[in-house]
C-alpha cells in the first residue's frame, strides 16, 4: 500500500492490477492510455483524465503532476516510510550534509556563492576546472553558507573541504 498526499488531501492507494485501483479501500476499474513518456490519459470509473507528468524529486518521493491542466502536488510513502515514521526514524532519512568536498583535483575558478547566502539543491557553488573541463559543483542541500575554504585561481586535492554549510 502507498499513501498518497495530493495537496493537502490523503488517499491510500493500493494497486490491485493494471485495470483495478483501490483508493481507501474502494475499488476502482480504471483504463490507461500512454501518449508519451510524460503524458498519459485515464479513465477512472465514469471519468475521464489527461496527466501530464512535470517533475519527480526521488529523495522526496514528490510529484508535480498536471490533471486537466490544475497543477496538483503529490507526496508518496510506502511501506518502509510508514514504518520509519510508526518506529520514530523518519527524520533520520533525510540527508546531513554540512561541507561540499572536491570531487577530483582541479583549479577553482570561480566562486559563485558568498558567506551566509541562502543556496537551495542545485545551486552552482564554484567552478573546479580538472582536465581542461569546467565543472559546475552545485549544492546537494538547501542551506546557508558557513564558510568558504576555498578560494579562487587556487589548486586543490580530491576531498579538500570547499563550502561548509550552517
Amino acid at each position: 500500500m502507498i499513501k498518497a498526499k495530493v495537496n493537502q488531501s490523503e488517499f491510500d492507494v493500493e494497486i490491485v492490477s493494471e485495470t483495478e485501483i483501490k483508493l481507501n479501500s474502494e475499488s476502482n476499474q480504471l483504463d490507461v492510455i500512454s501518449l508519451s513518456n510524460s503524458k498519459k490519459h485515464l479513465i477512472l470509473g465514469n471519468k475521464s483524465y489527461s496527466i501530464e507528468y512535470v517533475s519527480f524529486d526521488k529523495e522526496k518521493k514528490e510529484a508535480v503532476l498536471k490533471v486537466n491542466n490544475s497543477t496538483y502536488k503529490v507526496a508518496l510513502k510506502d511501506k518502509y516510510d510508514l514504518l520509519l515514521k510508526d518506529l520514530g526514524m523518519s527524520s533520520m532519512a533525510t540527508k546531513v550534509v554540512k561541507e561540499i568536498k572536491a570531487p577530483m583535483p582541479g583549479l577553482v575558478v570561480s566562486i559563485e556563492v558568498e558567506k551566509g547566502q541562502s543556496v537551495k539543491v542545485g545551486d552552482a557553488v564554484l567552478i573546479l576546472e580538472a582536465m581542461k573541463m569546467e565543472n559546475v559543483i552545485k549544492s546537494p542541500i538547501d542551506g546557508v553558507i558557513k564558510s568558504i575554504k576555498a578560494e579562487k585561481s587556487t589548486t586543490v586535492d580530491k576531498n579538500t573541504i570547499l563550502v561548509e554549510f550552517e
